[in-house]
């Protein structure tokens, strides 16, 4: 008897725990309001910073808010911020689109651009980098890219190797070698011709075209030697003109 009675009391307390729920709802699970992202979008939309911050954090700072929203949310704030020069915040609202959606291209590359206005050139260049990755036709990303990473190397190059050619001086035989050697402007010209043709093989489509490459570096080397001394020919010219060809008239 005492068993049952123990068994009934324990019922009744777990009958009691579950009243209260479902009589707020007729026994019916307790409905969640959507969380509605619109008022933040239009206010970002309309450039309106006061009405997108109380707007976009009521969703961005909600725990109901579905994830799609939140993205949606996160982005809009961030080109927001953005257009305003608020730079930071535009990444950080940038980087948590980003960890909710890694493959997010449009804004790996949003954020690379900001990044570039802060001055910091390797991070925009591996958030450009990784916009390709997801997407080899992002036309921004693509242009952001080759300019970042050209500049990086050639500065790179540069401070590594200042008024120091692609070759040792120490092993220097033929006249045209002594004489970059014993010129800073002409042996820095030297190592950018050389790094601006790695990188062109480096970035060939295919094996075929990156030998035809090399071929036309070689040629140019063996034409230097040769035409060196004689009268009228410009060094400094011939390789500006193959740095120049290397690169492309827009001097990346």
């Amino acid at each position: 008897m005492r068993f049952l009675i123990h068994l009934f009391g324990a019922g009744l307390l777990y009958a009691l725990s579950l009243a209260p729920a479902d009589a707020a709802t007729g026994g019916e699970p307790v409905a969640v309001t959507p969380v509605d992202v619109a008022p933040c979008l239009a206010a970002a939309a309309a450039d309106d910073m006061d009405k997108a911050a109380t707007a976009c954090d009521v969703v961005i700072d909600n725990e109901k808010t579905v994830k799609g929203d939140l993205i949606k949310a996160l982005i809009a704030r961030g080109a927001l911020y953005a257009r305003h020069d608020q730079v930071d915040r535009a990444i950080a609202d940038d980087s948590r689109a980003l960890l909710l959606d890694p493959r997010l291209a449009d804004i790996l590359n949003a954020r690379g651009e900001l990044w570039l206005k802060k001055g910091d050139k390797p991070k925009a260049v591996q958030d450009f980098g990784a916009a390709l990755r997801i997407d080899p036709n992002h036309e921004k990303a693509k242009a952001n890219h080759k300019a970042m990473a050209r500049e990086i190397e050639r500065i790179g190059a540069q401070m590594a190797v200042a008024g120091k050619p692609s070759f040792n001086c120490a092993r220097a035989r033929l006249a045209v070698e002594r004489a970059i050697c014993g010129n800073r402007e002409l042996a820095d010209l030297d190592r950018e011709v050389f790094a601006s043709n790695a990188r062109a093989i480096r970035e060939a489509r295919n094996a075929a075209e990156a030998k035809a490459l090399q071929r036309e570096q070689d040629a140019f080397i063996a034409r230097r030697n040769a035409d060196f001394g004689r009268p009228g020919y410009d060094l400094k010219k011939a390789m500006q003109e193959r740095l120049q060809r290397l690169n492309g008239v827009d001097g990346y």
